[in-house]
């Protein structure tokens, strides 16, 4: 396939890049810094500076977005909202104008979401169906950044949502910024540690892209988490088990709201997700348990996790 990818260059993009390559596709990647492409997403790759370059004439069997400012990171003032919304929404925007513009529409776009999508839910168990609880800019930002990707089916297009946990790989994601306080004993739980993280391996995550990319029966919203969501407690003493580190802190609730303002909903709120629509296929995944998961990626520290 010809295969058109915004945020081909992230933490996720970089190895869907490189599993789509050893599979034989032809990649187009959409970059800020096109020089960077081929270094992080492979030899062979074309880079593209803006959408204005996809011109009319060409053709796409298929558009992956995974474009999206760093969700954690600076506080969301209203500037911050602005870039998020931007990079996601806006973006999205541009990218069904140039599919309705094309001659030859691509057959399917796969869109990232992420199971912030729901919001705050507890308890409760959420699959595809569930109706989100509205109320917060993060809910708010993913419900847009859905609604927009899915008006490519006027023109034709098959539309898969990634409805994405929290994504556990080497060299990025959230668990990079985790790990130097966890090495040094100061590994925490968040709040009372009862909200669920839902959380995914980043080749079963790979996988199931791929997995909806060569399944043309698909469409539609789809959680791309593991099947064995966690509490923020077990995921704390999980990755302190691995490491070998003690962590007998506690970040009050109260505390990362005032450092972190709004933002703090994203560490506090509760997401428990399952993979309904991937479990009623053939998928096979490769990281069921957050101790696989987690032993994997910190390869260098292999005490037994149950």
């Amino acid at each position: 396939m010809r295969i058109f990818i915004t945020g081909g260059t992230g933490f996720i993009g970089r190895s869907l890049c490189k599993a789509l390559l050893g599979a034989g596709h032809q990649l187009t990647v959409l970059s800020r810094k096109p020089e960077t492409v081929p270094g992080k997403c492979g030899i062979g790759v074309v880079a593209l500076k803006s959408l204005a370059e996809w011109t009319s004439d060409q053709h796409f069997d298929a558009v992956i977005n995974l474009a999206g400012e760093p969700i954690i990171g600076p506080r969301w003032s209203e500037q911050r909202k602005q870039i998020l919304w931007n990079s996601r929404v806006t973006l999205t925007e541009h990218l069904i104008d140039a599919i309705r513009n094309a001659n030859s529409k691509p057959t399917v776009l796969i869109s990232g979401s992420a199971v912030g999508v729901y919001g705050d839910q507890g308890n409760e168990i959420l699959d595809e169906n569930s109706p989100p609880v509205r109320g917060e800019f993060g809910q708010e930002l993913c419900e847009a950044w859905e609604r927009v990707a899915l008006s490519a089916r006027e023109y034709g297009v098959r539309v898969c949502l990634l409805r994405t946990g929290l994504v556990i790989g080497k060299n990025g994601g959230f668990l990079q910024k985790m790990l130097l306080p966890f090495k040094l004993g100061l590994g925490a739980r968040l709040g009372d540690g009862k909200q669920w993280m839902s959380w995914v391996h980043i080749n079963d995550h790979v996988a199931m892209t791929q997995y909806l990319l060569e399944s043309p029966a698909l469409d539609g919203a789809f959680n791309l988490t593991a099947p064995e969501p966690v509490r923020n407690d077990e995921f704390t003493q999980c990755l302190a088990n691995v490491l070998r580190r003690p962590a007998l802190l506690t970040v009050p609730a109260w505390l990362l709201r005032l450092g972190a303002g709004e933002m703090a909903e994203l560490m506090l709120g509760s997401q428990r997700v399952i993979p309904k629509r991937f479990q009623g296929q053939d998928f096979k995944f490769l990281y069921n348990t957050l101790g696989l998961a987690l032993q994997d990626t910190l390869a260098s520290n292999k005490p037994h996790v149950p």
